[in-house]
């Protein structure tokens, strides 16, 4: 089986107010083992949340990783925490772009 465990950050709540995603993490994790695809956690994010605007000034914006983002998660049994709070963040992003098929994460992963 293959797990995603996956996190976002955001701008604030709830998503119905505007608010975007500003970060998202996730690992993927196939038979318990990690794939070692990952990233470490840059300085600016260690402290809790700690993310700035600044910080993000150079990051890429979501458009810019949904393809890669839903290849990454698609097939797989998504692992959340407040799973409704970051699904309906990620679906947000998908409708923004206008990527109606994919603005239901859960249609696509297990």
């Amino acid at each position: 089986m293959r797990y995603v465990v996956l996190d976002t950050e955001t701008t604030g709540m709830p998503v119905t107010d505007g608010h975007r995603i500003i970060e998202i993490g996730c690992v993927k994790v196939i038979e318990r083992t990690l794939t070692g695809r990952h990233r470490d956690i840059d300085e600016g994010a260690i402290a809790v949340h700690g993310i700035t605007n600044e910080f993000l000034q150079d990051k890429p914006r979501f458009k810019d990783i949904a393809d890669e983002f839903f290849n990454f998660i698609e097939g797989a049994e998504l692992v959340i925490h407040n799973a409704p709070f970051d699904i309906s963040f990620i679906n947000k992003e998908f409708e923004l772009l206008g990527q109606t098929d994919r603005a239901d994460i859960t249609r696509h992963c297990t």
